[in-house]
């Protein structure tokens, strides 16, 4: 069995916990690795069983954050029970929708956003 999972580089780990967990309901789970200069080396979230890793900003190993002013080159695709009630929360944390939420079959419903950290999330509700 194979599976990918995202690895994410931002350049605050702390603060994209507490905003994944406020506008997408992740729960960590596995604790932040605090390196000795006090940045986040590795950590994990999920959302509803859909997980990424995460750390902070590495340029000795050559990780870097999204640059502001390129765009994200992938964007993260993450199914969820309720896209209007998802991007609702998406948007009480501070980021606005670049698209949606709105009917788009034969995908569902969808809705598109960039986070604070510079990463793409298109949202999905599958049509039933």
């Amino acid at each position: 069995m194979s599976e990918l999972t995202p690895y994410l580089c931002v350049p605050d780990s702390r603060a994209a916990i507490e905003w994944y967990a406020a506008a997408l309901g992740a729960e960590v789970t596995y604790e932040p690795i605090v390196m000795d200069d006090g940045r986040v080396g590795h950590c994990e979230l999920a959302v509803d069983g859909a997980r990424w890793m995460m750390s902070d900003e590495f340029a000795s190993a050559g990780v870097a954050a999204p640059a502001p002013d390129r765009g994200a080159s992938v964007t993260l695709h993450l199914t969820v029970a309720d896209v209007d009630e998802a991007a609702a929360r998406v948007v009480e944390a501070g980021t606005s929708m670049v698209r949606g939420p709105e009917d788009s079959p034969p995908a569902g419903r969808v809705a598109v956003f960039v986070d604070p950290f510079g990463h793409r999330w298109f949202l999905n509700q599958p049509l039933v």
